[in-house]
């Protein structure tokens, strides 16, 4: 069975020797023996009680209350439910660690998209990234109210291709130019878009909007702060904003 010295212990625990000294006198960790010219020595078992020691005072016990739970007939109970927190502590952290580690990631690589460099192309690179996830439910739902006049629309033209029933697809007609407003007007209540010259955020009118040139991810208008025409980047609005428009 090894025997540890003081300093010993305390490389191995990565305390100061006046740390394993202090909790000696406390009385929570007092060596198993002592050498024939007085030295302390720890053996195995006092090594693993000074890990848990370490690890209960990480985790902001004090010095009194390790004492009280060491000498509980089962602190192990007890520790094993600290240890159950403390894992799920650090998975919590090491998902934010990630979530970080994606949003730089981000914005690295939408800094490569940016031709003239500068603090308010960051925040506007920073914004999109932040509100994404809201920009692709807001995406998702308009896909899928969409899909049902979608699969009229291609039964109507199938039908009127292949049996000459055209009635379907007029069917289709009627009922898309003001389902498609509808659709389109809680569309535009639901996004903003970002000038890339002044870096606004900014609401267009439905009429500029709905009949804008666009790409899946801009849409060509004008700020109305600075009166820039071209294309501006589409983000969700703000819920806020989204309230006060309704």
């Amino acid at each position: 069975m090894p025997k540890y010295t003081t300093g010993e212990l305390a490389k191995l625990c990565g305390v100061t020797v006046r740390t394993v000294q202090y909790y000696d006198t406390r009385g929570i960790l007092v060596p198993s023996e002592l050498s024939e010219g007085g030295r302390r020595l720890y053996s195995e078992d006092d090594l693993k009680r000074m890990r848990i020691i370490c690890f209960l005072r990480d985790l902001g016990l004090s010095i009194d209350s390790i004492s009280q739970l060491l000498s509980e007939e089962d602190p192990g109970s007890v520790i094993s439910l600290l240890l159950d927190q403390q894992e799920a502590s650090l998975k919590e952290e090491m998902k934010e660690r990630e979530d970080q580690l994606k949003r730089i990631a981000d914005l690295k690589a939408g800094l490569k998209t940016v031709r003239q460099f500068s603090v308010e192309s960051i925040g506007d690179i920073a914004y999109i990234m932040k509100n994404r996830n809201e920009l692709k439910k807001i995406h998702g739902i308009l896909l899928a109210a969409g899909l049902p006049l979608t699969i009229l629309q291609w039964v109507g033209i199938i039908l009127w291709i292949t049996k000459g029933i055209w009635w379907v697809f007029l069917v289709w007609v009627i009922i898309a130019i003001p389902y498609g407003t509808v659709l389109s007007r809680w569309y535009f209540r639901k996004v903003s878009y970002i000038c890339p010259q002044c870096h606004t955020v900014f609401k267009p009118t439905f009429k500029e909007a709905f009949w804008a040139n666009h790409t899946p991810a801009t849409r060509k208008l004008t700020c109305p702060h600075c009166g820039h025409h071209g294309f501006c980047v589409e983000v969700a609005a703000e819920e806020a904003k989204v309230q006060a428009d309704a």
